[in-house]
């Protein structure tokens, strides 16, 4: 359902001139205008708005829960309408299901308008793309459709004079908050009512206006249902009564049409079936549900059951119901696994089987059971929340357990490895596979009888993507909460030798250590340990590549000495068992050297260095990228150890090998350059530094541009050696314009721009 949308266009821009973030929800087909009770989003103040899309009065086909009243198709009308007017430089569109989601979308967002921080976590860059609707004078639009908990918003309010937030919600009024405007309609009324309650603060609730959102009006109920079928005037008799049965909700009188103009039915018609089955309905109790839902979906379900090809109409609707409302990867439909459900029997997804699933999946949008955007490979098929509680409740413990795993199965098919760049790979698309995932575990968690369906007889590999998934966002938060609540579920239903399960316990063991709980990470990584000494022996494999794990992160804890005596027995180990030219040696050995030089070692660290650089120099070439970097470590245990004369050579023999094995614009190139010029300035030679950082500052410039991020840390290495060297001036500017992008790039609270401040300001103050 769509409503009628005024834009004025305030702002001229050029057709690529609106940047968009987020994936818009494409307008129902055919689209109905609502003069009547679609809202004006663009009355009211020019900028500094919210608006919050509610449910409407409640009926008793459409309770406050369930939704169906059009609000999320009322957002991409104007969504839509702002973008083709180009009113806007800036449109995102974000799916608020979660924190993680938001977080996700915020972040996202911030990429896309240079506010980004790449190696910062996803709720910092959420931070900074608040604060860049706050600070931008660039006009910008956000949706945030179906927040599903005002707690996932804590801190990140969105808000700005040059802006416009429209928030669609299944969340009370009442949740938003004393202070708000209710509007009935396109406008705030003078002397309009305060909602009491709990909910945001008074600075949240600042220019927001609540509108209610409910079914169509009489007249609009009966024009729908004129638009809609064309065919033959008689099947419009007692149009107008079958819009009351339903209340006009926009959800029920789309699933209607659509049955009526598949199977020929008449309202009349229509109204005697739906009538016997809403008062069959009555009798069954589906939370937050209407009879009248119950009804259409289950008549709709029925209508596309007889449709060719027969029979797969209900695996294809248990199927997608499994996955998420807001969007499936079409990739995922048409997995093997997928196929294989839907056909019933094994399949390699065959075109012939491809076709199959497609045609049942079109048969469910002919009814009005699902969406389908064939150009969106993101979030090609969408189903109404409703329809999907519906679908749940109604399937048999046994087939929910079966849809659940072949469900699974079929997102890890389609789930691609970063970097391949396949299927359309990318934030997007791993979002909404994350959103399929999450649903999964929502819908395991609310079957008593599937209960654990993703856990026998072990993990499912899934549930490891999902997690890494997670990790690879910079979602480091949800991942930490992610591995606990799996690490819980494994271990209440799995045995210690489960080895995705000991996969997922080794990652809540590095989200810890991410999160900076290193008491936490060890003793999960010693656990560990101690289950696969117990299962496998000391010396098996993968126990001497979990204790190598427990050694680096007492190495992190800043523990050096327990990491040095337990590197010292994976080094032995691995040795033995892998030989000295194995990944796991190598990488023990490091660790171990890196231990010696943190234990205050020097000699020790010096001399595992050089031992490793010569294996490795034997084993695989003085250029090996391994052997690089161990080059690279020695280097730096000389400079630790005060020996800057031969850092510096060892440093110019490295920039040369790497120059030469990678050219002289790679970035690990840049790298090795920057080191050098550092060995420079710590060893006393500003001068010598000051030439190579501003090759080091002109390459980044010309290879990445003058926005780039990583020109702020050149910039401010430059600006250092400049400083040493006496030359203030230089020093000065320099500072100011790192200072001045790393404002503009990462906020003015971030952690680079307050040292950049303080070096500025002991610059200036010499």
């Amino acid at each position: 359902m769509g409503g009628a949308v005024n834009v004025v266009a305030q702002h001229a821009a050029t057709p690529s001139g609106v940047l968009l973030s987020g994936i818009i929800p494409p307008l129902a087909d055919p689209y109905f205008e609502r003069p009547e009770s679609g809202p004006d989003l663009r009355s009211g103040p020019p900028g500094g708005e919210t608006v919050v899309l509610t449910h409407g009065q409640e009926t008793g086909s459409a309770p406050v829960t369930q939704g169906g009243t059009g609000k999320t198709q009322l957002a991409a009308a104007f969504a839509r309408a702002l973008r083709e007017a180009r009113a806007v430089d800036v449109l995102a569109w974000v799916t608020a299901t979660s924190r993680e989601a938001v977080l996700a979308g915020f972040a996202q967002a911030a990429s896309a308008v240079g506010a980004g921080d790449p190696e910062a976590d996803a709720e910092a860059d959420a931070a900074r793309f608040i604060g860049w609707l706050a600070r931008t004078a660039r006009p910008w639009a956000l949706v945030i459709d179906d927040l599903v908990d005002l707690a996932d918003l804590a801190g990140l309010w969105p808000a700005g004079p040059a802006g416009q937030v429209v928030i669609t919600t299944r969340l009370p009024a009442a949740a938003f908050t004393a202070g708000a405007v209710v509007s009935s309609g396109a406008a705030a009324a003078p002397g309009a009512a305060r909602l009491p309650g709990p909910g945001l603060t008074a600075a949240a609730a600042r220019g927001l206006r609540i509108i209610p959102v409910g079914g169509f009006s009489r007249r609009e109920a009966l024009s729908y249902l004129g638009f809609r079928l064309t065919d033959d005037p008689d099947q419009r008799i007692e149009a107008l009564d079958l819009a009351e049965d339903l209340d006009g909700l926009p959800l029920g009188l789309a699933q209607a049409a659509a049955v009526m103009n598949v199977s020929g039915l008449s309202c009349r018609e229509y109204r005697v079936q739906f009538g016997e089955r809403h008062k069959h309905m009555s009798e069954r109790d589906v939370d937050g549900i209407s009879a009248a839902v119950l009804a259409t979906w289950s008549l709709a379900a029925e209508c596309a059951h007889e449709l060719v090809p027969e029979g797969l109409t209900w695996p294809a609707l248990a199927l997608t119901a499994m996955l998420d409302p807001h969007g499936i990867p079409g990739a995922v439909l048409t997995s093997p696994a997928a196929c294989g459900y839907i056909a019933g029997r094994p399949s390699t997804a065959s075109g012939a089987d491809q076709d199959l699933a497609r045609a049942a999946i079109t048969n469910l949008a002919r009814v009005g059971l699902v969406g389908i955007d064939a150009a969106d490979p993101v979030r090609t098929v969408r189903m109404h929340p409703s329809v999907r509680a519906a679908v749940r409740a109604y399937l048999p413990p046994a087939d929910t357990e079966q849809a659940l795993v072949a469900a699974a199965d079929a997102l890890l098919q389609a789930w691609p490895e970063p970097g391949q760049g396949t299927l359309g790979a990318g934030a997007q698309m791993d979002q909404a596979l994350r959103d399929c995932a999450a649903s999964l575990r929502a819908a395991e968690a609310g079957s008593p009888a599937a209960r654990g369906a993703l856990s026998r007889p072990d993990t499912h590999p899934l549930l490891l993507r999902a997690g890494r998934s997670l990790e690879e966002a910079r979602l480091a938060g949800s991942a930490l909460a992610y591995w606990q609540s799996t690490v819980a579920a494994s271990g209440r239903r799995l045995g210690p030798g489960q080895a995705n399960a000991l996969a997922a316990r080794d990652k809540l063991a590095g989200a810890y250590e991410s999160a900076g709980r290193f008491d936490d990470a060890i003793a999960v990584f010693a656990g560990a340990l101690a289950e696969r000494e117990d299962a496998c022996g000391p010396e098996h494999p993968d126990a001497i590549a979990a204790r190598g794990r427990l050694a680096r992160a007492y190495a992190d804890a800043g523990r050096p000495a327990e990491a040095v005596a337990l590197y010292e027995l994976t080094v032995a180990d691995a040795g033995r068992q892998f030989g000295p030219g194995n990944p796991v040696t190598l990488t023990a050995r490091t660790g171990l050297a890196d231990a010696y030089l943190a234990a205050g070692r020097g000699q020790d660290s010096l001399a595992a260095y050089q031992a490793l650089i010569a294996d490795c120099q034997r084993l695989l070439g003085a250029r090996h990228p391994t052997t690089l970097a161990a080059r690279d470590g020695l280097a730096a245990a000389l400079t630790a150890n005060g020996q800057s004369d031969q850092a510096v050579a060892l440093y110019k023999n490295l920039l040369a090998d790497t120059e030469a094995t990678a050219g002289r614009d790679h970035p690990d190139t840049i790298a090795a350059r920057a080191q050098l010029a550092s060995a420079f300035r710590r060893g006393g030679r500003p001068k010598d530094a000051i030439a190579l950082y501003k090759r080091v500052l002109a390459d980044q410039e010309r290879l990445s541009g003058a926005d780039h991020l990583d020109i702020i840390a050149a910039r401010a290495d430059l600006a250092a050696a400049y400083q040493q060297a006496g030359r203030l001036a230089d020093a000065v500017g320099q500072y100011a314009r790192a200072l001045a992008d790393s404002e503009r790039h990462l906020g003015p609270d971030h952690r680079t721009t307050q040292a950049i401040r303080g070096h500025l300001a002991a610059a200036a103050a010499k």
